[in-house]
């Protein structure tokens, strides 16, 4: 079955561990476990530097072109963002744009990320952001109000909200917002979590995502192949979804 990681990164995080976060290790991974591709964003980028970050990832995406697919980081308080994420989605391999509310402090519905939403529009790429139930800055509650403001855009909601008290919360949103797709990685995620959430709005609403170097790819991949599914809404999941987006 072909599988495509919607949610990754490369790189470390300061206050987690990471054994190895290099592109080849992800690959490893990939490998073993039957993943196609990998959409992946850099965690330099995410954090403490967009730009050294993005850079980072550009290397890695040249040296190993259709195996790993971008998401360039658009950083709000840079106030040359918007210039650099329209020069990175020329890239080849570069398929989208990523969004963490949280660690920038910016409301997901904010002016401060408009810019984003418009040029990926404009570029036809989707826009992963990090959602967080109870987060003042990414509650599924924000991908709800700004998913109608961009109806042909695809808004991935990292995570499907997070935690297990939010999932209800992100079906919600799916369902208030047509172009919202949940994607499935995170540490509180289960196999039941996630049947019920296809009940609720679709395998074609959901896509899978490890959120791998930051987690271990294997666990969250096993929890779709493992779910009481059907197989055409596991393929849906797994692939399909991405598939279509891409």
């Amino acid at each position: 079955m072909n599988v495509i990681d919607a949610h990754a990164h490369l790189g470390r995080w300061f206050n987690f561990a990471i054994p190895d976060g290099s592109a080849e290790s992800l690959l490893a991974v990939m490998d073993r476990c039957g993943v196609a591709q990998a959409c992946v964003s850099h965690l330099l980028a995410v954090g403490p530097d967009a730009r050294a970050g993005n850079a980072l990832l550009v290397a890695d995406l040249a040296r190993y072109p259709g195996r790993l697919l971008g998401y360039a980081v658009y950083q709000p308080h840079d106030p040359e963002a918007g210039a650099r994420l329209r020069d990175l989605l020329d890239v080849p391999g570069m398929a989208g744009v990523k969004l963490h509310p949280d660690v920038h402090e910016a409301e997901l519905d904010a002016p401060a990320y408009a810019e984003a939403f418009e040029i990926a529009a404009e570029r036809g790429v989707p826009v992963l952001s990090h959602g967080q139930y109870g987060s003042p800055w990414s509650d599924p509650a924000r991908f709800a109000a700004v998913g109608p403001r961009y109806p042909a855009l695809p808004v991935l909601m990292g995570h499907a909200g997070l935690w297990p008290e939010g999932f209800a919360a992100a079906a919600r949103a799916a369902a208030a917002a047509p172009n919202l797709v949940l994607e499935t990685c995170g540490s509180r995620m289960t196999a039941r979590h996630l049947v019920r959430l296809v009940r609720e709005v679709g395998a074609e609403r959901i896509a899978f995502g490890s959120d791998a170097v930051f987690l271990d790819l294997r666990v969250g991949l096993g929890r779709v192949r493992l779910a009481e599914l059907s197989e055409a809404d596991r393929a849906q999941i797994l692939y399909g979804t991405m598939k279509g987006l891409l």
